[in-house]
């Protein structure tokens, strides 16, 4: 009889002890701080009308498109997910945030000042949304970031010069807004970049001589602007540029027709807005990041060729 009641007490021990433990990992998980950064930007997203919602009731490691690494929120993936209404300014206390993905949504206002604090984002997409106002200059102190998607709102003001700091920027993608202003000397200084994509704005002067020292620049697209003047001898003899678009500019158009260095390199050259006598025609509105940039990381394999 007592060594069926010992046996019996300690099933019993092992079974609370795992209770205390499951009990444990449920309870475990972001900080206080963090959960509630969240629910405020459910709220002022307007969770409620998201295509996938969050249970609250549940772990927020289990929310959609969260994910969690050791207790940290490290990235919110919400692409096309219909969030509407403004991103809260305390979204910039998710310190550890990686990636933030918000692109093809409904979301309107300003891009918040704070987002300059997320001292750890690689990828910024905020693209196909409805933000307003200008492009905060904060951006420019998010030293680890890779990719920048905001094409397709209606942000306005001039590009921040602060952008040139940038030097692991890959991806820039800022057409189809109503930026005003000159393109920024200091995007030179972005030494990574790959894809430069600004068509569809209101720039005017002249391209940049400094455009001409991206070493590693693939795509330029600069079309439907007000630039004018010549195309600098520098960017057409960049050694990886394949796309180039600058139609519907007051661009010198001769000094492109007599240009013999980029001819034999570039897959795709329009700039005189018929796109016959230079290579292969494609509509520029119809080429977006979401093509090209993964939703989940940041690979950055060209899926359009």
């Amino acid at each position: 009889m007592g060594k069926t009641h010992f046996l019996l007490m300690r099933k019993r021990y092992f079974l609370v002890l795992a209770l205390i433990l499951n009990a444990t990992v449920l309870l475990a998980g972001v900080s206080k701080k963090e959960r509630d950064i969240l629910l405020d930007f459910y709220r002022t997203t307007q969770g409620d009308q998201w295509t996938v919602n969050w249970d609250f009731s549940k772990p927020v490691a289990t929310w959609h498109g969260v994910e969690v690494r050791r207790d940290k929120v490290v990235s919110l993936l919400l692409f096309n997910n219909n969030l509407g209404g403004s991103l809260p300014s305390s979204l910039g206390g998710l310190k550890h945030l990686e990636v933030l993905n918000l692109a093809f949504n409904h979301i309107g206002g300003d891009i918040p000042q704070s987002m300059g604090s997320l001292r750890h984002l690689k990828v910024l997409r905020l693209g196909k949304n409805k933000f307003t106002g200008s492009i905060p200059v904060t951006i420019g102190d998010l030293s680890r970031l890779e990719v920048l998607d905001m094409f397709s709102n209606e942000l306005s003001g001039k590009i921040p010069g602060d952008l040139g700091k940038l030097k692991r920027m890959k991806w820039l993608y800022l057409s189809h807004n109503q930026l005003k202003g000159t393109l920024p000397r200091e995007l030179g200084h972005m030494e990574s970049l790959e894809r430069l994509e600004m068509a569809g704005n209101q720039l005017s002067g002249t391209i940049p001589q400094e455009i001409g020292k991206l070493r590693n620049l693939r795509t330029l697209i600069l079309a439907e602007n007000q630039f004018s003047g010549a195309v600098p001898q520098a960017i057409l003899s960049l050694p990886q540029l394949v796309q180039l678009q600058l139609q519907l500019n007051f661009l010198d158009t001769l000094s492109l027709k007599t240009s013999n260095s980029a001819t034999h390199q570039l897959a795709l050259w329009d700039f005189d807005g018929n796109g016959q006598e230079y290579g292969k025609r494609r509509d520029y509105k119809k080429f977006h990041p979401g093509r090209d940039i993964r939703m989940a990381d940041t690979k950055f394999e060209d899926m359009d060729d």
